[in-house]
C-alpha cells in the first residue's frame, strides 16, 4: 500500500504511496528509520480506514496532507494551484515562461502544438484525468488528421507529445502540478523511410512518369541535392539577378557553409575572418545549456572574395546580411527573396534554404571528407540524417559498378 524511501538530494525519508489512481509522495522530514516506520505505519492505516469507510476524507482538505497525518488534518485547507486543466497549463506556461529562454519560432511551433492538444484532448479537462491511456488516444486521433490531404507524420506527433512533456515538467519545477507527465510508453505510428537524395535530373525523371501522388511528389522535392556544378550554376544564376545587395552573398553564404537559415539571419561581420579563412556560426540547437553555441566552417575563395567586396560597399550596421535599415533579414524577407531570385528559372524547383545544407554535406561526403570534420562544419547532426547523406551522384556510382563490371566488348 506505502513504501519508504530516501531523498537523495536531502537524505531525508519519504513516504510513496497510492490514492484514488494517483501516486503521491511526500517528505517525513526525519532521517531516523524507526520514526520513518512509524509514520509508514500511520499512511497505511489512514488508508486502511478510508477504503473501509470509517473516515472520510474532509472538504478542502489536500488529499496527501491528510493520509500522511494519519487521517487526523481536519483543517489543513488544501492550496488551490492556478494550474488544474490543459487550458490552465498552457495559459500559465505563456504567461510565466522566463522572457528570451526561447527563440521566437520555437514559441510559435509550441502555440500550434497547444492549439492541437487543445482540440483533441479539450481544454477543460483536468490534469489530473490525463493518464498514458488518454495521450496514447490523442496519438490515435491525431494520426487521422490531414492537411493538404497528407495525413499528419509520426513525426509531427512525436513533437506535440514532446511539447506536452516539457511543458508539464515546467509546470512540476514550478510544483503547480506533483505528478510526472503520463506519456510512459505512448506508441507512435510507423513512418516510412524518407527517400535518399537525388539529383534534380532524377527527381524531374520521376515526377515526369506521372505515376506519382502529390504526396510522393512533395517528399521526393525534399529530399533534393544539387550537385557542385549545379551549385555552381545556381550561384551564377542568382549573381546575375536585378534586385537587393544582399541576394547574392546570402546564396553563397548558405551554399558554401550548410548553414541554416536562421543561422545565415544570425550572422554578424565580425565572424568572418578573412586573414584566416573561417566563418563563426552562430547556432542555437545543438546545446541545451545555452541559448547560443558557436561553430566554425571554413571559408571557401568564392565567398572571401564575395563578402570582402559586399561589405566594403556597406560598411555600415553589425549584421552580415541587411536591408535599409542596418537590422537583421526576417525569415519572411529571406524567404521572400529567395523565391523570387529563382522564379521562372531552372532552379525554381530548389524550394528552400535546406537544399543547400543536404547538398553541402552531400558533396563533401562524395569528396571523401572525413566524417568528423564534417559534423563539424554542418554542427548537430543524427545518426538517421549521416545515413541520408552518406551516398554518391548516379555518374560516381555508374562509374564505380562499370569498373567491377566491365564490358570486355567495348
Amino acid at each position: 500500500m506505502a513504501s519508504l524511501e530516501i531523498d537523495p538530494a536531502s537524505g531525508r525519508y519519504r513516504v510513496r504511496f497510492r490514492y484514488s489512481g494517483q501516486e503521491y509522495k511526500r517528505s517525513l522530514r526525519t532521517k531516523s528509520r524507526p520514526v520513518a516506520a512509524a509514520s509508514l505505519g500511520q499512511v497505511e492505516e489512514a488508508l486502511r480506514m478510508i477504503e473501509m469507510g470509517l473516515v472520510e476524507l474532509p472538504p478542502d482538505v489536500e488529499e496527501g496532507a491528510f493520509i500522511v497525518s494519519g487521517a487526523r488534518v481536519r483543517k489543513a485547507r488544501r492550496q488551490p494551484s492556478k494550474v488544474q486543466t490543459l487550458d490552465d497549463l498552457f495559459r500559465v506556461y505563456q504567461a510565466e515562461l522566463t522572457p528570451g529562454s526561447k527563440e521566437p519560432r520555437t514559441l510559435a511551433g509550441e502555440r500550434l502544438h497547444f492549439k492541437h492538444l487543445l482540440r483533441h484532448l479539450k481544454p477543460k479537462t483536468r490534469l489530473a484525468a490525463i493518464t498514458p491511456r488518454t495521450v496514447q488516444g490523442y496519438v490515435e486521433l491525431r494520426s487521422r488528421d490531414q492537411y493538404a490531404k497528407r495525413s499528419i507524420t509520426p513525426d509531427t506527433i512525436k513533437k506535440e507529445i514532446t511539447t506536452l512533456r516539457l511543458v508539464w515538467n515546467w509546470a512540476k519545477r514550478q510544483e503547480y502540478v506533483e505528478n510526472p507527465p503520463p506519456i510512459s510508453h505512448v506508441i507512435y505510428p510507423k513512418r516510412d523511410e524518407k527517400p535518399p537524395f537525388q539529383i534534380l535530373a532524377e527527381i524531374q525523371r520521376a515526377v515526369s512518369g506521372g505515376k506519382l501522388s502529390k504526396a510522393q511528389e512533395a517528399a521526393l522535392w525534399e529530399s533534393l541535392f544539387l550537385t557542385r556544378p549545379e551549385v555552381d550554376r545556381l550561384l551564377d544564376h542568382a549573381s546575375k539577378q536585378a534586385g537587393l545587395p544582399f541576394v547574392y552573398p546570402m546564396f553563397v553564404l548558405v551554399a558554401h557553409t550548410g548553414m541554416r537559415r536562421s543561422e545565415l539571419l544570425r550572422a554578424e561581420k565580425a565572424d568572418f575572418d578573412f586573414e584566416g579563412r573561417t566563418i563563426l556560426v552562430r547556432e542555437k540547437k545543438r546545446s541545451r545549456k545555452h541559448s547560443l553555441s558557436f561553430r566554425r566552417v571554413p571559408m571557401t575563395n568564392l565567398l572571401g572574395r564575395v563578402f570582402k567586396r559586399y561589405f566594403a560597399e556597406h560598411p555600415s550596421g553589425p549584421y552580415a546580411l541587411t536591408r535599409d535599415n542596418d537590422q537583421p533579414l526576417t525569415t519572411d524577407a529571406a524567404d521572400h527573396f529567395f523565391e523570387v531570385a529563382l522564379k521562372d528559372s531552372a532552379w525554381q524547383a530548389v524550394r528552400g534554404f535546406h537544399v543547400f545544407r543536404h547538398s553541402f554535406a552531400s558533396n563533401a561526403m562524395a569528396e571523401g571528407i572525413d566524417q568528423r570534420m564534417i559534423d563539424a562544419w554542418m554542427g548537430h547532426q543524427t545518426e538517421e540524417m549521416r545515413q541520408r547523406y552518406r551516398h554518391l551522384a548516379p555518374t560516381q556510382q555508374q562509374a564505380a559498378i562499370d569498373a567491377v563490371y566491365r564490358d570486355e566488348a567495348s
